[in-house]
């Protein structure tokens, strides 16, 4: 139907005519089946032959690059335009990239590098969902372990770490994944509790899992000053000192903290080549219209918004078209959602483009977009259709890690700060070789600071595992692609901004050297704002980089 242009009705008459037995005592349609099916399909390619056999054609076709036009057919009222060379009725005219028009201009203001986008690495982000083995996921998870293991050995000189469901009279370290001590898989599991708490080893290291006792004077080694404990949360990879006395439990008496990424080597040593001019930068999350309807009033707000102060990157999150939407998943509306993302997003975004010469734009997916290809987490980038390839709009996977200039930036479209919220539990101890704070803000004390600082530590977007199951359907996390999940770079460095979108209330808090931002949820009214200075002011990487979260105008 799709592929002959034909209409439901169309194809129904088609279908009768071809199918139709006569009788004398009854006429009826035979039965649908395989060969009735080929027979209609050869049946429709005759007609449209025929048709097309019919209509005269008045166009010659030269190089793929020109098309013609005859002159012969254009109201009189055009021909003054006409060359007076072009006697023979036809035209050339170049056509440039994208529909036939002039291209836009692909100078920018700004310097921006990403993911690469060669043909491999977009087709390994773009995978098949539970197309994996059991022995795949266990590899990652322990390959994860493993990873950790080497930095805690170098970090605090550990020569060897221990198995803890072996009995020991001397202390060691160990070094597992922290899990709920309960093989329940009920949505209504608890949180964390004191005596629930089981360390998981890698099969190296035997493979077991342990409950975990704490001692009363617990030591919290290497941690944020001032925070007075850390906080515990399925799937965080801890180092823990102690010994299992035969109880079948370890008692721990000492946590070591994970080390914080390092700061960026574009700020110890700057690159002279790298852009260094000021840029703004405008962030924006969706969902982009409240559940009541689908006119998209707060996304047509900022788009008045960045027209008038035309900042110099627009950073966009879906979800764009919400699978969610109570509208939508109704069916309350007529267009596609291809057609409705284009319509509302891509011709406003490049009409503000044109508007804006050296403004880039860059979108981020949701797995609730009805526009992307997959729904699973880590998820590949938008199609390049849907922007007609724009070189002014960049596409990137969700979460991503790009730079702008000599800033660097990570960005994860799912709700990791409530998951983290929710799931963790905070244990107690004594603090000792705390990290001092990097600035006044830099706190401890700080919960939402805190949650950022465990993405930092656990060098991941999204570090809870087993996905919560009442929170599952907002990730659909594929455990054979955590790698798609590191959040530091080829070097382990930090980015120099987080953007952590979630429903809890939008803040920007100072973590170590990385400033995390939460804009919220553009249907709630709010967007962040980032101002960059340039490195010739002589300010610090912290005084630099300026956030604002704002609320829309009504």
């Amino acid at each position: 139907m799709y592929i002959y242009n034909l209409s439901a009705e169309t194809l129904l008459y088609k279908w009768e005519a071809l199918n139709f037995r006569p009788s004398a005592t009854r006429s009826e349609i035979s039965d649908f089946t395989m060969e009735s099916i080929v027979a209609l399909k050869a049946q429709i390619q005759r007609d449209i032959a025929k048709e097309n056999a019919k209509r005269p054609q008045h166009r010659t076709m030269t190089t793929a690059n020109t098309a013609m036009i005859n002159r012969s057919r254009l109201p009189p009222n055009m021909h003054k335009g006409a060359a007076a060379s072009q006697r023979s009725g036809v035209v050339p005219v170049k056509m440039e990239e994208g529909f036939g028009v002039p291209g836009p201009s692909t100078s920018s203001s700004v310097s921006f590098r990403g993911p690469p986008m060669d043909p491999s690495s977009r087709k390994s982000r773009s995978y098949r969902y539970m197309y994996e083995k059991v022995s795949e996921r266990s590899e990652a998870l322990d390959d994860r372990i493993d990873e950790f293991s080497d930095l805690i050995k170098e970090h605090y000189n550990v020569k060897d770490l221990g198995d803890p469901a072996s009995s020991s009279d001397e202390d060691i370290t160990v070094i597992g994944r922290i899990v709920h001590d309960s093989d329940t898989s009920d949505a209504t599991l608890p949180k964390l509790t004191e005596t629930s708490i089981a360390l998981e080893t890698t099969r190296a290291t035997g493979g077991s899992r342990v409950a975990l006792r704490f001692d009363a004077a617990l030591t919290i080694r290497g941690g944020a000053q001032g925070a007075g404990g850390v906080g515990l949360f399925p799937g965080a990879i801890v180092a823990l000192k102690g010994k299992n006395g035969g109880g079948g439990w370890f008692l721990v008496k000492e946590i070591l903290s994970l080390p914080p990424l390092s700061l960026g080597l574009t700020h110890v040593k700057p690159d002279p080549e790298v852009n260094d001019t000021a840029f703004s930068t405008y962030i924006a999350s969706g969902p982009y219209t409240p559940d009541a309807d689908l006119l998209y009033k707060p996304w047509r707000a900022l788009i008045k918004t960045l027209r008038t102060d035309k900042p110099s990157v627009v950073l966009l999150m879906g979800p764009f078209i919400d699978v969610q939407h109570p509208k939508i998943k109704n069916g309350e509306t007529d267009m596609l959602p291809v057609g409705l993302f284009r319509s509302l997003f891509i011709e406003p975004l490049k009409s503000y483009l044109d508007s804006s010469p050296g403004s880039i734009a860059i979108l981020v997916p949701s797995i609730r977009d009805l526009v992307s290809r997959q729904a699973v987490y880590p998820q590949g980038e938008l199609g390049s259709d849907l922007t007609a390839s724009d070189p002014r709009i960049h596409l990137l996977p969700n979460p991503a890690r790009f730079s702008i200039n000599d800033i660097t930036f990570g960005v994860n479209n799912v709700d990791v700060v409530f998951h983290l919220r929710k799931e963790e539990h905070l244990t107690k101890g004594t603090e000792a070789d705390s990290i001092s704070p990097s600035s006044p803000d830099d706190t401890g004390v700080d919960s939402m600071a805190n949650i950022c600082r465990h993405l930092l530590q656990q060098r991941s977007f999204y570090p809870i595992f087993p996905v919560p199951l009442d929170l599952a359907h907002e990730v659909n996390l594929s455990v054979t692609h955590l790698t798609g999940l590191r959040l530091g770079d080829e070097i382990d460095n930090a980015p120099d901004v987080l953007i952590l979108p979630s429903k809890l209330k939008q803040f920007s808090k100072a973590v170590h050297s990385t400033t995390a931002v939460n804009p919220s949820f553009l249907a709630k009214g709010t967007y962040a704002k980032l101002s960059v200075a340039s490195r010739r002011s002589g300010m610090g990487l912290k005084e630099r980089i300026k956030t604002e979260i704002v609320r829309l105008d009504a």
